[in-house]
């Protein structure tokens, strides 16, 4: 059973910081070195200070990224900068954006969602973890004692309960906060405070399984950190603010939910493509740009990739679909018609590509910028994940191959804060 409630949020004090556009900032996972340093110039309110504070060739055990982040978090709570919501809530979430000129609304909200055993779990992940980034997140999250961001899952609402919710009552109140960030992208956020609508979206997400889209360390960090002080205390009802996590749930149902593909950069790839038409149809392509339309266009009806190399680029479309079975070794038949599995299969293996050679971006420009500088050799164009596809490989208790979707846009994050002590 999926189990959700309202909660009391951290926040910016608007009395305080008011710029919110300047403090807010990505996940931790999406943010480059470079990125790193911009958001401590934005400002020296800005959540990064917290969320993903700077390493220092003079750290010790005492003085250190996470000290640093627990001592900003403390002060700021302290002088105000951040407050705590006076009664539990549920924040309805949308985000308006753009992609290749379309505009599009993506709804949803943030609540607690409680922490299950792996056994008998309706929480369905996608994606394989890293230890290192895991040991990171809970060495941050036990210093500063507090959910600093919260994971993205999808849920089932075809009749649209949710949103009528917010349509017919939440969205006729005002915004809680309103928040343009670096890429453009706008962020409003509404408070729910009646306890009956609160109930109703409780109801609706009583018995649906949910699936991971990001967050996967954080949930797999909060299920450590509750063992942990399980262990520790004594009586427990189960209802310790350290069985929850805060959790953004939006509409897998909904045309809104957008998955960028994640494209591949190889170091090293042959000149002589000729061992590829065992397997693929190979089409020559003039112009960079034709590459993912094409790509995206075949990818309809077939397993298609663009090919783009120095003065050389194609379309690649899989001959026959009967030989998938026998050249994809491990998996279920969803898993192995992932376009991934099948690239690694007709291809990587195929001329012996190692997983340390493999580069992953959502941008075909930093494959034109890769490749033509020398950096890279090749760059594969894929399409996007359907969310279909990867609610089946979840629900077959598998995990797709490493960094196969990127769901946009990200959420903010010092957009809201869960204190396990709350």
């Amino acid at each position: 059973m999926t189990e959700i409630k309202p909660f009391s949020a951290v926040f910016y004090n608007k009395d305080k910081v008011h710029d919110l556009d300047s403090v807010m900032c990505p996940p931790y996972d999406v943010i480059s070195p470079e990125q790193q340093k911009a958001y401590y110039k934005l400002s020296d309110k800005n959540f990064i200070r917290v969320l993903l504070a700077q390493q220092k060739s003079t750290d010790t055990e005492n003085d250190n990224r996470y000290t640093r982040a627990k001592a900003t978090y403390d002060q700021w709570l302290k002088d105000g900068t951040l407050v705590q919501d006076d009664r539990p809530c549920i924040y309805f979430y949308r985000q308006e954006y753009k992609v290749l000129g379309t505009r599009h609304s993506r709804l949803g909200f943030i609540s607690l969602m409680k922490i299950q055993d792996e056994e008998g779990a309706k929480i369905y992940p996608h994606e394989k973890t890293h230890a290192a980034a895991k040991e990171d997140r809970y060495k941050l999250w036990n210093a500063v004692n507090s959910c600093l961001s919260p994971i993205f899952v999808c849920f089932s609402d075809r009749e649209k309960k949710v949103e009528k919710i917010f349509v017919g009552d939440v969205s006729k109140t005002a915004p809680f906060m309103d928040i343009l960030d670096q890429d453009g992208v706008r962020h409003i956020v509404w408070r729910l405070e009646d306890d009956k609508l609160i109930k109703s979206i409780v109801d609706v997400l009583q018995d649906q399984p949910v699936f991971i889209a990001d967050g996967h360390h954080r949930y797999e960090v909060a299920r450590q950190i509750r063992n942990a002080r399980m262990s520790r205390s004594g009586k427990k009802n189960g209802a310790e603010p350290y069985n929850y996590l805060m959790t953004y749930f939006t509409n897998m149902d909904s045309r809104d939910l957008q998955i960028f593909p994640m494209h591949r950069i190889v170091k090293k790839f042959p000149d002589d493509l000729a061992f590829l038409e065992e397997f693929f149809r190979v089409d020559r392509v003039k112009k960079p740009e034709d590459l993912v339309v094409l790509a995206a266009k075949a990818g309809h009806n077939e397993h298609a990739f663009g090919l783009y190399m120095k003065n050389n680029m194609c379309l690649l479309r899989l001959k026959n679909k009967l030989l998938i079975d026998k050249m994809v070794k491990e998996g279920s038949p969803e898993y192995k018609r992932l376009d991934a599995a099948i690239l690694k299969a007709f291809v990587f293996d195929q001329i012996g590509i190692p997983s340390e050679d493999i580069t992953y971006t959502k941008d075909m420009n930093d494959i034109i910028r890769m490749v033509d500088s020398g950096e890279a050799k090749a760059g594969f164009v894929m399409n996007p994940v359907r969310i279909q596809q990867l609610k089946s490989v979840a629900l077959n208790g598998e995990k797709m191959p490493p960094k196969t979707t990127y769901f946009y846009p990200k959420l903010l994050s010092g957009l809201t804060i869960y204190r396990f002590d709350s």
